[in-house]
């Protein structure tokens, strides 16, 4: 897929994958890449843990996974999934009944690790569940919990043998006729990650769900993050992905949409381009931009917005931006609108009347896109014929 055919250098060329349905989120194909997050609740709490998975969807969470360890949890779960504004993934560990309760309680996918579920007939039956209640599947692997003879035979969590167990697991699905799977290689090392990653997108054709598992805390775990999946997101492999934080699953979803919007590969909400700051600084360009990511955290139209301290880049980022705004002297600034000088304003005004500007750009882009999906309905609609 290229991005920008004018500049190949930002061409990123996601591989072919198949597409299946996590509820309504297509997941593969040519669908976007969609931000995952995972609730750290009691699961069997309904309305804290429905009040995480809102948290996440108005941040942008396109799908949320829940642990269903127990017959509470799962109870639990067909009311959660009948509230939630996103399609939730029952995240299910050794016992099949669990992933049986969770497809009949309205589970959008399962997440199994089908070694782990049993005998044949055990996975038969996760299966059909799955196929009577329109259940995708997830099969995670994780360098942490490979099965006892890939580490007898290869002595060592590696990238073989997480993506033969993998395949294994696959071929589980397949020999039951089951094809709405996707599948995660995930470890903590980045370096095992990305090497099983791309072994694993070599081997199938399956939609891959990206993640670097245990990342650690906020700041070191999306550092760690953003260089492992970054660089496999950059060769064009995942569909979707899941920043696994020590944090609020909130700040997972944020992060997320981060290392796609660095990358091109999706936009959501405003893009602040702004400079470290330094002596020729004309305002306080750290406590400016820590305010208007605060203030503007309820916009989700794609819109760009550069905070620059002084004139040395500030015209010049401003000229790549939606609305800018440059330091200068005396207290006061320049703004620009789509690249262009448009009026000067003082620094102690400035925070109020960017948040102003970029809500009236954003409406203006809103209302574009609706008039344009009118415009497309109208001449996608049957023409009444003369009587």
């Amino acid at each position: 897929m290229s991005l920008n055919p004018v500049r190949p250098w930002r061409n990123i060329y996601r591989r072919k994958s198949r597409q299946i349905m996590v509820g309504r989120v297509p997941v593969g194909g040519d669908a976007p890449i969609s931000v995952q997050t995972m609730t750290n609740t009691d699961s069997a709490d309904v309305r804290a843990t429905l009040d995480q998975v809102i948290r996440a969807a108005d941040v942008g969470a396109d799908i949320v996974r829940i642990s269903t360890p127990d017959e509470a949890a799962t109870r639990a779960l067909r009311e959660i999934v009948r509230e939630s504004p996103v399609p939730i993934v029952a995240d299910i560990h050794f016992h099949y009944r669990r992933a049986i309760e969770a497809a009949e309680a309205g589970a959008a996918c399962l997440r199994i690790n089908p070694g782990n579920i049993g005998d044949a007939r055990r996975v038969r039956e996760v299966v059909q569940a799955a196929k009577d209640h329109g259940c995708s599947i997830r099969i995670g692997v994780n360098a942490g919990s490979l099965e006892r003879h890939l580490l007898e035979k290869y002595g060592e969590p590696c990238p073989d043998a997480m993506v033969e167990s993998g395949m294994d697991h696959i071929r589980l699905l397949q020999d039951n006729d089951f094809h709405e799977f996707k599948i995660s290689v995930k470890a903590s090392d980045v370096f095992l990650a990305a090497a099983a990653y791309q072994q694993l997108a070599e081997a199938t054709d399956a939609p891959i769900h990206l993640g670097i598992t245990e990342a650690g805390g906020l700041m070191t775990g999306t550092v760690k993050s953003a260089i492992g999946l970054g660089n496999l997101l950059w060769m064009g492999i995942g569909d979707t992905i899941r920043v696994s934080l020590s944090a609020d699953p909130v700040e997972e979803v944020k992060v997320g949409y981060e290392i796609l919007k660095s990358l091109g590969l999706r936009t959501r909400g405003v893009q602040i381009i702004s400079c470290p700051s330094c002596a020729r600084q004309g305002f306080d360009v750290i406590k400016t931009v820590e305010a208007l990511e605060k203030r503007l955290e309820h916009v989700r139209t794609p819109i760009s917005l550069s905070i620059i301290g002084c004139v040395v880049n500030g015209p010049g980022e401003a000229l790549m931006t939606d609305v800018g705004f440059t330091g200068g002297g005396a207290g006061a600034g320049m703004v620009y609108m789509a690249g262009k000088q448009s009026h000067k304003m003082t620094n102690d005004q400035m925070i109020d009347h960017i948040v102003e500007l970029v809500e009236k750009r954003a409406a203006e882009i809103d209302a574009a896109e609706a008039a344009k999906e009118a415009a497309a309905t109208d001449a996608a609609a049957p023409q009444a014929q003369p009587a």
